[in-house]
Order: C-alpha cells, then structure tokens, then sequence
C-alpha cells in the first residue's frame, strides 16, 4: 500500500505539477499587471509561450545545451517526484542543487557575455540557497526523527511551532528561488533584467522551453516544501502558501534588485539568525528534555 502511495504521489507530480506551476505563473502575471496599472496577458500565457517556444526552429549557441537543459529538467521533476512520493527530504536538497548544475553549465556552454555572468550568478544562489535547505531537512530529522516525507507528514503537531525561523529563511531564499526582486539576480521571472534574463540570455527554442517548465516544477516544489511545516493543519498551510506567494508578487513589485553581494549578505543574515539559531535552539531544549 505505501509503495502504491509513494508511486501515484510521483505520478501526479510528474503530471499535474507543470500545469499548477504554468498556472501560477500566469495569475502571477496577472496579478503583476494589476498593481501595475496594466490589463496584462491571459491567465494561459505562459503555455502559449511554451508551445511557442517548442515549435520554433532549433538554433543552439553550442549544442551541448541541449544535453544540459534536459538534465536540468529531468532532475528538477525527479526532485519533486521524490518529495511527492514520500521519499527522503535530505535527497530531495541534494538533487535540487545538482540539477541547478546543469542550467549553470548549460549556461557557460554558450560562452556568451550575458549567459556567463548569469551563470555565474546562478552559482552564488545555489551557494545561498543550499545552507537553509540543508537547514530544512535537518530540522524535520530533528523534531521527527526522521528524513523521509511520508514520515514528516504523519506528525499531528505542524512543524512551524518549533522551527518558525527556518520557515522564515525559507521565505527570505523563496524570493530567490522564484526569480523576484529583490533577489533576482542570476535572472529574473519578467524581462526587466539588467543581464537580458540572465543565465538563460543564449537559450532559445526547446531548450528555453524546457527550462521554463523546470522552474514550474521547481516552484510547485518549494512551495510543498513550505506546506511541510503545516503538515498536522493541510488547511491552514494552503492558506499560508498562498499568502507568501503573494507576498512575493508584492515584493517583486515594490523592491528594487539588489546587487549579487547584497544578496548573499542579506540571505546568509537570514540563515544564520533565524535558522541556524532556531535549530541550535532545538538542539538545546531536545538535549535538556532528553
């Protein structure tokens, strides 16, 4: 029966992940168009884009790109696959930083200006983001015992009592995750980005196609991530999910893009005060209740 589970968990993410992530991005779209004073474009955008992009004619800055791209992609939905089915959250952040490799390799393949610097770029925010994922499922293993999903999900209490500030560096990184400002600094969600959209300047076609839908998943995957630590209350962590999602169009909105130094002082900041205290913390209370 847990097997069955583990597998349609898998199935279903693999299959309705990139619709509810084209989706997202298009009421985010939306949503950015009105505190714009604009109309903006159709809630379906995003997949005509797509299927734009996979029909146009292949041209490759070095064709090595395409080996790269369908990495990236083939990893970012094994991650989330392996989150939906239950598996272990410790894997999940090891296979996400892995797959950001290839879109940074698919990146210097072009050996362009632009694409270089975001490549770079991407590289800083694997660097950023990867303490406080770490932090994450250290966290879970903490106060369940455990690094597997299926046994996070089984605990009544919702983890955000004991590590609301490792939830709270997690929304800090989530702004660089989903490409917003001010944190968007490898590229950005909407092309208002001084690097031409950055690390994927050079990528065109089906290889740009693929890592669009790569990033549906990816934010489909961090948003679960987030819904983890209100596992006991499924309810109120929809609610919370959808609230910082907002949030983020928000910010994107108002804040202007730092510089990429300001970005790692700013996150690390974050991972250090509210993370890497709150799971000390823990660490403290569990050796003395112990």
């Amino acid at each position: 029966m847990n097997l069955i589970l583990a597998i349609t968990g898998a199935v279903l993410f693999l299959i309705l992940a990139p619709l509810l992530g084209g989706l997202i991005a298009g009421v985010d779209r939306v949503l950015t168009a009105r505190m714009q004073s604009r109309r903006g474009p159709p809630v379906l955008q995003p997949f005509y884009d797509i299927s734009k992009l996979w029909h146009k004619e292949r041209a490759f800055a070095n064709p090595v790109e395409m080996i790269f791209t369908t990495g990236y992609l083939v990893l970012i939905a094994f991650s989330g696959a392996l989150l939906f089915s239950g598996g272990d959250l410790l894997l999940v952040v090891f296979t996400l930083a892995l797959a950001h490799t290839f879109l940074i390799l698919a990146a210097y393949a072009a050996n362009a200006p632009y694409s270089t610097v975001g490549a770079e770029r991407e590289l800083i925010g694997v660097m950023v983001a990867e303490p406080i994922l770490i932090l994450l499922a250290a966290g879970f293993f903490m106060i369940t015992g455990s690094f597997f999903v299926s046994d996070i999900l089984k605990e009544t209490v919702p983890a955000i009592i004991y590590l609301p500030g490792v939830f709270l560096a997690l929304f800090a990184v989530l702004t660089l995750k989903l490409r917003k400002s001010p944190f968007d600094i490898a590229t950005s969600h909407h092309a208002h980005q001084e690097l031409v959209k950055g690390v994927t300047a050079s990528l065109s076609g089906r290889t740009l196609a693929k890592v669009e839908i790569a990033h549906w998943y990816e934010t489909i995957l961090i948003l679960a991530l987030m819904f983890l630590f209100f596992a006991g209350n499924p309810v109120l962590g929809i609610i919370v999910v959808v609230i910082c999602y907002f949030l983020e169009i928000l910010m994107d909105n108002l804040f202007p893009r730092v510089t990429w130094k300001m970005t790692v002082k700013s996150l690390w900041i974050a991972t250090i005060l509210l993370g890497v205290i709150n799971i000390a913390v823990i660490g403290v209370v569990g050796g003395v209740i112990g």
